[in-house]
This record gives C-alpha cells, sequence and structure tokens, in this order.
C-alpha cells in the first residue's frame, strides 16, 4: 500500500471540545481510514502550520481522496493537506529511473 502524509488544522470549535474533554483520536482516525480502504500509521499533533499530521497507508490516490473528503466534510477541521510519501526503496527506485533517464534531458541554457 501507498504511504501517504495527512496534515491538518482543527477548527476553533474542535479545539474547545479538545481541551474541554481531551482524548486520544487514533482510534476515531483508524475507523474513518478503514471505512474508505486504507488504515491509520501514526497520529501526532504538531507545532508549526498544521494542528497535527497522521501517517497512513491507502491503496491508492482515489483512496486518498476520498479519506480528506470525508474528514474535510465534518467540518471539524479548516484545512486538510494530503501528501503521497515514498518509502525509501521506491525513492531509490525513482533515483534509479532518474539516473537512467538524465542523458535525455537537457537543462536550459545548455
Amino acid at each position: 500500500m501507498a504511504h501517504y502524509l495527512l496534515s491538518f488544522s482543527f477548527a476553533a470549535e474542535t479545539t474547545r471540545k479538545l481541551v474541554a474533554k481531551p482524548e486520544d483520536r487514533r482510534r476515531a482516525a483508524d475507523k474513518a481510514l478503514r471505512a474508505v480502504g486504507g488504515r491509520l500509521k501514526d497520529y501526532y499533533f504538531a507545532l508549526g502550520p498544521h494542528d497535527a499530521v497522521v501517517i497512513a497507508e491507502m491503496p491508492d490516490n482515489l483512496t486518498a481522496a476520498a479519506a480528506a473528503m470525508l474528514t474535510g466534510s465534518s467540518g471539524a477541521f479548516t484545512h486538510v493537506q494530503t501528501t503521497p510519501l515514498l518509502t525509501m526503496p521506491e525513492a531509490v527506485k525513482a533515483m534509479r529511473k532518474a539516473g537512467k533517464a538524465s542523458k535525455s534531458y537537457r537543462p536550459p541554457g545548455r
């Protein structure tokens, strides 16, 4: 399965609810991901432009889009961003493929 980074920011009401009644959101996130055909790998709260990030496994981009739509349409978030990830073995394959094709590309001005 492919890996994805899901980054999101909580709506103010969601933050108020989490502060008033703290809860571990991993189970809810995994349930939602499994409902569309994926699964949770890990869930982190974050400091920076997003409030939390999830690493998920999903079979394809269609499933990743469905997960983003499911969570985004809930109203609990102000921003949801989905980033496809490559494992290191996948990245090495991409590097090799680029290396084989490198003679075919002429940079601008050369």
